[in-house]
């Protein structure tokens, strides 16, 4: 073998070399990835935006994985946790599934039927009632002949909320052009029979219906003569 062979031989073995320790040291980058990220887990992200104390479905969710130490611990990994819930808040497009930006679906007691009613958006809900809330349901009659007073009376009291519905635009019948269109929230409540049966009727024959919250805690009983009110007997 002369001097140029050996030239070659020899550089072909540093090559080799040169070659084995680059695959080492790629090899010992990724161990040290793999070590410093650790194992993928599922997670859950939001396809779309929810709206607040809205029922969620699985469909409102795409699955992810993703380092399991990237992952909060409060992270749903499971959509068989969200069954029976709702947002809390409002869940923006792409956020990851958070056990606390969902609470339980208030639920009926026994005793106790689901009730829906229309309610004026801005005089009736004002964006302050939630499921969960109790209010006490107001109710405005017009005088039963020409010339008797309007009368405003407390149709029901502490009305558990179960859920507030989408503002919806209604529109007056044909024949009652006299009426504006407004924007209403359908509030469903748990009710006793004879509580659903007034807040029904109010519904259907009073001028203006509106709910105001009861704050938690205390005494919320309202004495049989503060539950009905005349412009006329105001002292």
């Amino acid at each position: 073998m002369n001097s140029r062979q050996r030239r070659g031989v020899i550089l072909l073995l540093l090559s080799v070399v040169c070659a084995l320790g680059a695959f080492a040291g790629v090899l010992s980058v990724i161990d040290d990835v793999e070590s410093k990220v650790g194992p993928e887990v599922t997670a859950y992200r939001l396809k779309t935006e929810v709206k607040p104390y809205t029922a969620l479905s699985r469909d409102q969710f795409e699955k992810i994985e993703m380092p399991e130490r990237w992952l909060s611990g409060n992270a749903v990994r499971d959509l068989a946790e969200i069954r029976g819930k709702i947002a809390v808040t409002t869940l923006h497009e792409g956020s990851l599934l958070q056990r606390d930006m969902v609470v339980d679906q208030p639920a009926l007691r026994p005793g106790e039927q689901e009730v829906a009613i229309m309610i004026d958006a801005a005089t009736g809900v004002a964006g302050k009632i939630t499921p969960g809330s109790d209010v006490n349901v107001y109710a405005t009659f017009e005088g039963a002949r020409d010339g008797d007073p309007d009368v405003s009376k407390i149709i029901v009291t502490n009305a558990r909320v179960l859920d507030v519905g989408r503002i919806t635009a209604l529109r007056p019948d044909a024949d009652d052009r006299a009426r504006q269109a407004t924007d209403a929230v359908p509030i469903t409540f748990a009710l006793s029979t004879l509580d659903a049966q007034r807040i029904t009727y109010a519904e259907s024959f009073a001028k203006r219906v509106r709910l105001a919250l009861v704050a938690p805690g205390g005494d919320t009983t309202v004495p049989e003569q503060d539950r009905t009110y005349q412009l006329a007997k105001d002292k």
